[in-house]
């Protein structure tokens, strides 16, 4: 190992994490491109200066089923341009040095304990760390982008979020404290340890949470107003909305709904689709989709399609793969199969 790997293990010793899932320990520019590439996207890699003296890289990566806690650091001044992510969403969250970031058309510049980032896979991405280690989640594409279409009642597709997380607000000291807490659980299990799925099921929806619901993004309007907790909801269309989803896997009885809502058969149906912009019935068919997709997600070998869709109230099954394919981008089956894989 060299002379400048050696200083920068010595200086970062007290801040490393998750040493035992080392995957590059490098001083040369190239190598650390190269390898640190193949863990995340091919990316140009350049230091700041015309030579690379005092340049070091280290990159430690514990991979859980659809996202991994990754400790990177880099020693001196480096350039690093990505381009556009296109398979995955970074939260980088700076535990020492800085970084200066341009997502897009916004900058920011990331700070231990003041400002983290948030990198969206569409969006060009280029960024300049100065003797900087982060924390860095890495959380699947399709897997964030189908939670958001189950979450805003649209149909899958691109999910793009303010680059900028403020680590002094709530919803991020929340995302600190779950990266550490996922970093803390890595270490104690060592690199040949296991989560259990349930485990696993329970980190990633408590994640996909905090990023969904915590940190603004192109859908957060959406999916505000289809989860009934924007202010501007009426009382009535709320307590439809719940009690809706609280029978998902019953029929559809409309007087019953009224009942619940306290409002008549015709209000609640042009408040609907006045507010929510969707009929009951379509509604109801995406929070069963959205059921389907979240079982799907955490399901175990044995899992039927056919069982869970009956549960949750699907009586035609021609008709739910068709929907689910449509709102999705892929097949209940497809789903059951990367879960799997």
């Amino acid at each position: 190992m060299s002379a400048a790997v050696l200083e920068m293990t010595a200086r970062a010793s007290a801040a490393e994490r998750l040493a035992d899932f080392a995957r590059v320990t490098t001083d040369d520019v190239d190598e650390a491109a190269e390898e640190i590439g193949r863990i995340f996207c091919p990316h140009d890699l350049k230091p700041a200066q015309a030579r690379a003296a005092g340049f070091s890289a280290r990159h430690n990566c514990a991979a859980f089923d659809g996202f991994s806690i990754n400790y990177v650091a880099y020693g001196g001044s480096v350039c690093i341009d990505p381009g556009c992510l296109e398979r995955f969403f970074l939260v980088q969250i700076p535990l020492a040095g800085t970084a200066h970031i341009r997502a897009g058309v916004a900058e920011l510049d990331a700070a231990p304990e003041r400002t983290a980032s948030l990198l969206s896979p569409t969006i060009p991405t280029q960024m300049m760390w100065r003797d900087c280690a982060q924390a860095i989640l890495l959380l699947d594409r399709r897997m964030v982008e189908q939670r958001a279409a189950a979450l805003s009642g649209r149909a899958a597709d691109t999910v793009e979020f303010d680059p900028v997380i403020d680590l002094e607000a709530p919803a991020g000291q929340a995302l600190r404290r779950s990266l550490a807490e996922l970093t803390m659980l890595a270490e104690r299990l060592g690199s040949s340890g296991r989560l259990s799925a349930v485990a696993m099921a329970d980190w990633r929806e408590l994640l996909l949470d905090q990023l969904l619901n915590g940190q603004q993004h192109g859908l957060s309007d959406a999916i505000q107003t289809f989860s009934g907790r924007a202010e501007r909801l009426p009382r009535a269309l709320r307590a439809a909305r719940d009690h809706l989803a609280d029978n998902a896997g019953e029929p559809l009885d409309l007087a019953r709904l009224a009942c619940a809502s306290g409002i008549g058969i015709r209000a609640l149906q042009l408040g609907f689709r006045r507010h929510f912009g969707l009929s009951i019935s379509q509604m109801l068919l995406d929070m069963r989709l959205a059921g389907l997709n979240a079982r799907l997600a955490q399901g175990s070998p044995d899992s039927s399609i056919t069982d869970i869709a009956f549960d949750l109230g699907f009586t035609h099954l021609g008709r739910m793969a068709g929907a689910y394919r449509e709102k999705f981008g892929e097949t209940p089956s497809a789903t059951l199969r990367r879960r799997m894989s």
